[in-house]
């Protein structure tokens, strides 16, 4: 599949892809899991306070946004993130032994702009939501892609609303008031790469979420689960594997999901209070350039 002109790989779906106006905003829908394109905005200019209280109406029911075309310095980036809210810093630290810088670049290239294959990405070949290990995870991420490969790369999305609704009644009630445990070490582990440091493990202890979640604004309940779960608490361990492995499968499917096909310039805003997201292992990650700044907003406590 080409990359030119695609938006997905779930274009089967009878999404209504016109565009059309609400709050002020240019909105093209591009499936039915909840991906919108905003057209007409230049990001790197301020946004007008009712463009950004459009924008995150606009994520209530799309809780994935594209922006084509956007040319973002790392300056301008963090300027236009910090009108949704705090930037949030990230676990770790650089190779020199400083912190991440809050507009942080995930990249396959080294200092001198050699492409290298990276043992630590293939974390994100797996479902889950963006520091869901923290005791106030987040609220939503933004990256801007600055360079991608002609093909592979994509990352695809799972509704988690959509998922929970299509649950039977009977797993409603099984989930219904459990909680699972989300912890930096069995992210690493349950992905096989690099085991965390004690540094991190200092930095971020275990901590317990909802295995359902309520979103802060709409209410409306979601999975909330992925690689960063060791084990579902107050159940046999046998049983916990085996219910996260089969719920795990379930917001794979095809009708909850979105698969965005990268194109430098984009910049893609999701809402992690209601979304589970990986990158899709169908490149080589040694073979070409794949570089994109992220920025990641403060959320609330998962309840």
């Amino acid at each position: 599949m080409g990359r030119p002109g695609a938006t997905s790989v779930d274009s089967v779906m009878s999404v209504q892809t016109h565009s059309f106006l609400s709050d002020a905003l240019t909105l093209t829908p591009l499936s039915e899991a909840g991906a919108v394109e905003i057209s007409a905005l230049d990001l790197s200019r301020p946004l007008t306070p009712e463009t950004v209280a459009a924008t995150r109406r606009a994520l209530l029911d799309y809780p994935v946004l594209i922006f084509r075309g956007q040319s973002l310095s790392k300056d301008a980036q963090a300027t236009f993130s910090a009108q949704f809210g705090e930037l949030e810093g990230h676990i770790g630290k650089l190779s020199d032994g400083s912190t991440f810088p809050l507009v942080h670049t995930l990249t396959n290239l080294d200092g001198e702009g050699n492409v290298i294959n990276m043992d630590v990405a293939k974390l994100n070949y797996f479902w889950h939501t963006d520091k869901s290990y923290h005791a106030v995870p987040s609220f939503v991420t933004i990256l801007h892609a600055m360079a991608v490969p002609p093909e592979g790369g994509d990352t695809q999305f799972s509704n988690a609303r959509m998922a929970y609704a299509a649950l039977s009644s009977v797993m409603k009630a099984r989930l219904e008031g459990l909680t699972a445990v989300h912890d930096w070490v069995a992210s690493r582990l349950n992905s096989g790469t690099s085991p965390a440091t004690k540094e991190q493990k200092q930095a971020r202890p275990p901590v317990s979420h909802p295995l359902v979640r309520s979103h802060p604004v709409t209410g409306e309940k979601s999975l909330y689960l992925g690689v960063h779960v060791s084990h579902i608490e107050g159940i046999a361990p046998a049983e916990s594997t085996a219910l996260l492995a089969e719920l795990t499968r379930h917001i794979g499917g095809e009708r909850f999901t979105y698969t965005h096909l990268w194109r430098a310039g984009d910049v893609v805003m999701w809402d992690n209070r209601c979304l589970h997201h990986r990158v899709l292992d169908n490149y080589d990650i040694a073979a070409h350039p794949r570089k994109l700044n992220r920025t990641v907003i403060v959320g609330s406590r998962p309840v």
